[in-house]
């Protein structure tokens, strides 16, 4: 269990409901922490502070707060000025309003608290609060102050736990205008299908697998230092040419998230579908695109023995044709003139018989 220690002391303003709570932070940072040294002898270098009007040195009890005017004047404001503020959210989180979560942009959110019920008295109300945030699928808005200034914050449910989120005023977020590019910039449909296919593949992920790799390199240069050792190389970086195609870019980004993951390197479903080519696509070069798959084209060589081949083909064709023709056309002509000389021969008033065949005489005899 981590150390909670509150960073602020109140109440939870719930109608005339109460809720005592102390307001603990939900987040921690892991960065590493640089000093500043003179480089010639390694001396650290450290601020002082000083009073213009004394010119000393003063501690860390004798300085305070002002607010400075526009004449150069100053007004002092202590602690205890800014304890008893003229306002309800001095030391309350006044709820004013409980809406849908997708009412807020995410622009909005800061940093995280938890809001820790302040001792046995307060389990109730604020198992009832957080119970009733439950079951309406809502968040709170509130508004509080801390550090000097009220803010506005919004409440919800984290496991068993309520916490805040504190959000920027409505005027403090800036408009996103002049940031986007300007509206003569179309999109294809098969772009965006490749993107989409991109998406896809890379998929979703466990935010806890996620970890912060420039930390634990910047760990092993200072133990490598700290050794008397000389610092790991960096590893060289992945470079490859000027993007110059979108959609090769989107291909090749496909191929390599799927490669990543151990799937076969296919081509994008989303080509695919559209006809493209099946060609693979490099980040800088710009491929003819095709709307389908065209037969090999043959030349040289090649390409004349096909063209001898058919043309003979189609001679030897046409001769023996002809040859056919001309056989036909004489076996005709011969029966014509074999029909014609039996009849000639043949005595008047009887009919014309055709000659029989050797073994049929012999039967008939």
């Amino acid at each position: 269990m981590w150390n909670v220690r509150s960073i602020w002391n109140g109440a939870i303003s719930f109608g005339l409901v109460s809720i005592p709570i102390k307001l603990v932070n939900a987040t921690e940072s892991h960065s590493i922490a640089f000093r500043q040294i003179h480089t010639e002898d390694g001396g650290r270098i450290r601020y002082r502070k000083f009073c213009e009007l004394e010119d000393r040195e003063v501690s860390g009890a004798e300085i305070g707060k002002a607010y400075e005017d526009a004449d150069g004047s100053v007004v002092p404001i202590s602690d205890d000025d800014l304890a008893h503020l003229p306002i309800p959210t001095a030391r309350t989180i006044d709820i004013v309003a409980f809406v849908p979560a997708d009412r807020i942009d995410p622009l909005q959110m800061g940093s995280a608290y938890y809001l820790a019920a302040g001792g046995a008295a307060a389990a109730k109300p604020y198992t009832l609060l957080r119970e009733a945030l439950k079951r309406s699928n809502k968040v709170a808005i509130a508004k509080y102050a801390l550090r000097g200034r009220e803010r506005l914050g919004m409440l919800r449910v984290v496991g068993d736990a309520i916490a805040m989120h504190g959000l920027l005023w409505p005027d403090e977020v800036r408009a996103p205008e002049g940031v986007a590019p300007g509206a003569d910039v179309t999109v294809r449909d098969k772009e965006l299908d490749l993107a989409d296919a991109l998406m896809d593949t890379l998929g979703e992920v466990d935010l806890a697998d996620l970890h912060d790799e420039y930390r634990e390199a910047l760990e092993e240069v200072i133990a490598a230092k700290a050794a008397g050792e000389s610092p790991p190389e960096t590893p060289a970086a992945a470079t490859s040419g000027k993007v110059l195609d979108l959609m090769a870019a989107l291909e090749s980004s496909v191929r390599a998230a799927k490669e990543s993951r151990g799937e076969e390197a296919a081509e994008p479903a989303a080509r695919a579908a559209a006809g493209g080519s099946q060609e693979h696509a490099e980040v800088t070069s710009l491929p003819r695109r095709r709307t389908g798959r065209a037969a090999p084209k043959e030349t040289g060589a090649r390409k004349t023995t096909a063209a001898a081949k058919k043309t003979a083909a189609k001679k030897t064709a046409s001769a023996g044709k002809k040859t056919a023709a001309k056989s036909a056309r004489t076996k005709k002509t011969t029966e014509k003139a074999t029909a014609k000389t039996a009849s000639a021969d043949a005595p008047a008033g009887k009919k014309t018989t055709a000659k029989k065949p050797a073994a049929t005489r012999r039967r008939t005899a």
